[in-house]
């Protein structure tokens, strides 16, 4: 993976990288990158899906899971909810399940899921990264959640194109009472000086049990209060461009053991992948040659 700098020309022209017709190649060699499973996806489904994203901001996927599968993750992941939120973004009555990879494989099939990727193929340059992972249970009367955009720790002025993107499944169907995902629709196009104010359009992401709201890093938007009776579980899985630093430092958090058995495209979103023409090496060569090695 190391590149080495061409000689001196006799002319006294300077070689830079941007004479390489590398410089946006895969120069891998045997550990080339993979095609994400979101080519499957029939491009008239992922066009109608993306121009509601650019109108909106957000598209809501539904049915995606089956109740059968729910009712897996559901098993899986109740285990593993204990503490509530640190602070009031958390949320006081929150529940959240950090490096969800190590401790479950229930919810790969979200992370991966080829009508996900379609999106993120056409949003996102190739070798985009797992941002975060999180499994997220907001109990009987917790507040409103702050508004915010995933992308503003990103020091780029708006507006511009998104950052990365997000999803938040809903494991429990979503409802008006019980912290249904709350969107401001067009709020991806607003520039740095404007903040929701009152009279903005807001939309509850209302959704059955196996879909998912779908939106970009730079859509303002919050988790909503849950004035009902019963918890409302979800996974969220947020990705970002391969040039950037995630928010979750996965190369850190998931064993390579775990690296090994999730799927080629859950493997390369966790940064076992190269951005052209060498982001991301180790030791001048593709990080799966660290997986050719025990732990």
């Amino acid at each position: 993976m190391s590149h080495k700098p061409a000689p001196a020309s006799g002319n006294n022209r300077v070689d830079t990288i941007d004479s390489l017709d590398g410089l946006h190649a895969d120069l891998a060699r045997r550990h080339r990158a993979t095609q994400s499973s979101g080519t499957a996806v029939p491009d008239t489904v992922v066009a109608a899906d993306l121009a509601a994203l650019e109108r909106d901001g957000y598209v809501i996927l539904d049915n995606l899971l089956t109740e059968t599968e729910c009712e897996e993750i559901r098993a899986a992941v109740a285990p593993l909810l204990d503490n509530t939120g640190r602070n009031t973004f958390e949320g006081r009555l929150t529940q959240r399940v950090y490096s969800v990879l190590n401790k479950t494989r229930a919810c790969d099939r979200m992370v991966d899921h080829p009508r996900v990727l379609a999106l993120l193929d056409r949003l996102l340059l190739p070798n985009y990264l797992l941002s975060q992972l999180q499994v997220i249970n907001i109990l009987p009367g917790e507040d409103a959640q702050l508004l915010h955009h995933d992308d503003g720790m990103y020091p780029v002025p708006r507006p511009r194109p998104p950052l990365s993107a997000a999803t938040v499944w809903s494991i429990d169907a979503f409802t008006q009472e019980n912290g249904a995902t709350v969107v401001l629709p067009d709020s991806h196009h607003w520039g740095d000086g404007r903040q929701p104010a009152d009279g903005d359009t807001r939309v509850k992401a209302v959704m059955p049990p196996g879909s998912c709201v779908f939106f970009v890093g730079t859509l303002w938007h919050r988790g909503g209060a849950n004035a009902s009776d019963q918890a409302r579980l979800a996974v969220t899985a947020q990705y970002c461009e391969p040039w950037l630093r995630p928010q979750e430092a996965f190369t850190l958090s998931t064993t390579r053991d775990t690296v090994r058995v999730v799927s080629e495209d859950i493997r390369r979103m966790l940064g076992y992948s190269i951005h052209p023409p060498f982001i991301g090496m180790v030791e001048g060569m593709h990080p799966k040659r660290l997986l050719d090695t025990p732990s």
